[in-house]
């Protein structure tokens, strides 16, 4: 039960205030005067103004309430290390007991657990979560068993309590880590990009510097190992051999008396990319369409476009000679001779001989393309006739030869059932509303796959590989109609542009590929192949172990699944002769980038209120009672908060000074002066 004593003013306090003062200044006045009975008015008037104020007593019944005391448990990855689960265990069991045992406590048990986005230790967003559940004025204490390793210090929580943080870990603790500092995503094929790595010792290493081995593997090859000075900031010149993900793990051999090898290894996965793209475009007779594919080259920035052309019909004869019709002499030898591996792609637009290129010429092209490079043919009636590009060196690698054939009529181009699979031409929408070309080439005995078929179905866009290098023939000059808009038009660009970037080798547009798309720890597995049916794709874990995946189609010619990894690192897909690697997790996971059990990080954020840091390695510390405001942790000990909070059951109130006894004392005060000074 616990009394108190409240006013319940009658008038505003004011007017009390100023009535104490008048009655201040009347005693001044009767002590100047020498009245005798000044004591007696003075205790009449303390009556009047304490019955002017209304005191009430109060009485209230109160049920004390237990202090809370929160424990934040640190579950994260790097609590799983060498010897902290063991630690932890022993850590909760002897606080468990130790809070227990203190009166008037009641604990709340929170974990921290592994955050989603390698965002790290997220300790103060739970502590401040679980501040939010609780009263504040009840919290007596925080204590955190973590390794001190937070990546959230930066957010403002209001501690109304010490708080303290029992390291686990150990003093002799030392880990060897592998630090990319600095790892482009896109860089350009061919040409050096600059990786800046570090191999750095934490803690109580037991030899300062020295060197270290480093492991390279890129795209899953064997690794090639080189020896780097530990400490030391190095930098690693590399060269990307193919467009698409590049994907590149290094490694350092785990040392005896590490921590852990988890942040031993690194993955880095660059996009290669073409810094431009050098297209020699060879033009014959002039036609309607001769623009076609200088407008659609020209209009991708990242394209060099040399343009050969014969701009003389072939029936003008005055006798001029062919090395003199050009404006310019046009390095024809140099082009097709000693630079022609530089190009990219050699497309023949209704080229045909005319004997300005020479037959070595066109002998050096065949090579080339045999060689890794690319040539189209777009076929006009000149591929039909007597002087046919196909009747000369071209021939070779050409998938397809003409019979002489011309057939004027209208057609609509299709997709043929090979081509609905093929990337060049799959997801071409509308082909019932393309318009009509009005001339194709007949072909005969085709090679490689035929993914378009004109006039009565005969084949019109052929595409095949010829050594390593790529072919493709579209037999009809009449793709320009499309451009035009003639009856409706159609995807003219689209098919084109991807005709075009399929033959320089880009990843998207291999019609046998094998790939994943990663998200976090879950990948999407995507086969594409020309064949009726794709086997089951073997994944093999970081640590070795494998799971074969059945794959379901998901569009003509692509099969997918999906798989989560039950760890971060490199994984290896194969299904038949296809196969890739693909990294799965941060390159470098936060958990593991820090592992060195430490105080220093939550130092900011136990310093206001005085908390402690102490070592679990050194046994628990015992529990004190402290008042606000005093040191909160020593040697062996921290120390808790005492909130002396309560639960008010029930109220009464009552005048402490009824009025008929305020009349009444007052009158005999009142009185009893009068008759004092009466006397005298």
């Amino acid at each position: 039960m616990t009394q108190t004593i409240l006013f319940d003013p009658l008038v505003p306090w004011p007017v009390i205030w100023a009535a104490g003062a008048v009655t201040l200044a009347a005693l001044l006045l009767g002590l100047w005067k020498g009245l005798s009975g000044w004591a007696l008015r003075a205790l009449a008037a303390l009556v009047l103004l304490a019955a002017l104020s209304g005191p009430v007593h109060q009485s209230e019944d109160r049920a004390p309430l237990d202090d809370i005391v929160i424990v934040a448990e640190d579950q994260t990855a790097s609590q799983q290390l060498r010897g902290r689960p063991e630690q932890m265990e022993r850590a909760r069991s002897q606080l468990k007991a130790a809070l227990d045992n203190r009166p008037g406590t009641d604990v709340r048990w929170i974990t921290v657990p592994d955050s989603e986005g390698d965002e790290g230790t997220r300790l103060m967003a739970a502590i401040a979560q679980a501040l939010a559940d609780e009263p504040r004025a009840r919290v007596a204490g925080i204590i955190a068993l973590s390794d001190g390793q937070v990546h959230d210090t930066g957010q403002a929580v209001s501690l109304p309590a010490p708080m303290h943080l029992l390291l686990s870990g150990r003093e002799d603790d030392w880990d060897r880590r592998l630090i990319v500092r600095n790892a482009p995503g896109f860089a350009i094929i061919g040409e050096p990009v600059t990786l800046t790595l570090r191999i750095e010792d934490q803690g109580a290493a037991p030899v300062e510097g020295g060197f270290a081995d480093l492991d390279i593997s890129v795209g899953g090859d064997a690794p090639q190992r080189f020896t780097l000075p530990v400490g030391v900031d190095f930098e690693l010149p590399m060269v990307l051999q193919h467009g698409g993900r590049n994907v590149i793990q290094f490694s350092v051999p785990e040392e005896p008396g590490e921590l852990t090898a988890r942040n031993n290894q690194a993955l880095v996965q660059i996009n290669g990319v073409r810094d431009r793209l050098r297209v020699l475009l060879v033009s014959g007779e002039p036609h309607a369409g001769g623009r076609t594919w200088r407008n659609l080259l020209k209009s991708d920035s990242a394209v060099d476009l040399v343009h050969f052309t014969i701009l003389r019909p072939p029936e003008k004869q005055d006798g001029v000679p062919v090395e003199e019709l050009s404006l310019i002499a046009f390095p024809t030898r140099e082009l097709f001779l000693e630079k022609i591996e530089d190009f990219d792609l050699i497309i023949f637009d209704r080229y045909k001989r005319r004997g300005i290129l020479p037959a070595v010429y066109l002998d050096n092209v065949a090579n080339y393309a045999m060689g890794g490079g690319a040539v189209l043919v777009a076929a006009g009636p000149d591929f039909a006739s007597a002087d046919s590009i196909y009747r000369s060196p071209l021939s070779l690698i050409l998938p397809a030869e003409p019979s002489a054939r011309v057939l004027e009529e209208a057609f609509r181009p299709a997709v043929t059932d090979l081509g609905k699979q093929h990337p060049v031409t799959s997801g071409l929408e509308g082909a019932e509303d393309w318009g009509r070309w009005l001339r194709q080439i007949e072909l005969r005995a085709p090679e490689g796959h035929v993914l378009m078929s004109g006039a009565g179905e005969r084949p019109l866009l052929v595409l095949n590989r010829v050594g390593e290098g790529r072919v493709a023939l579209l037999a009809s000059d009449h793709a320009w109609l499309w451009s035009r808009g003639y009856e409706g038009g159609g995807p003219q660009l689209e098919l084109l542009r991807r005709l075009a970037h399929w033959m320089m080798k880009e990843p998207e547009l291999e019609e046998e590929a094998l790939w994943a798309e990663v998200s976090g720890q879950r990948m999407r597995i995507l086969r594409r192949t020309l064949a009726e049916q794709a086997g089951p794709v073997t994944v093999t874990a970081p640590d070795g172990s494998t799971v074969d995946l059945e794959l379901r189609p998901s569009a003509p010619g692509q099969w997918e699944t999906r798989y989560e990894g039950p760890e971060p690192g490199l994984y290896r897909l194969q299904e038949g002769e296809e196969s890739a690697v693909v990294g799965l997790g941060p390159a470098a996971p936060k958990e593991f980038e820090e592992t060195i059990a430490t105080g220093s990080v939550l130092a900011p954020v136990l310093e206001p209120l005085r908390g402690g840091v102490l070592r679990l390695e050194d046994g628990m510390p015992a529990l004190r009672s402290v008042r606000a405001g005093r040191p909160a942790s020593g040697r062996g000990w921290i120390g808790l908060t005492p909130r002396e909070a309560y639960e008010t059951l029930s109220v009464s109130q009552g005048p402490l000074l009824p009025g008929w006894l305020a009349l009444l004392m007052a009158s005999f005060f009142i009185v009893a002066g009068w008759l004092r000074e009466g006397r005298r």
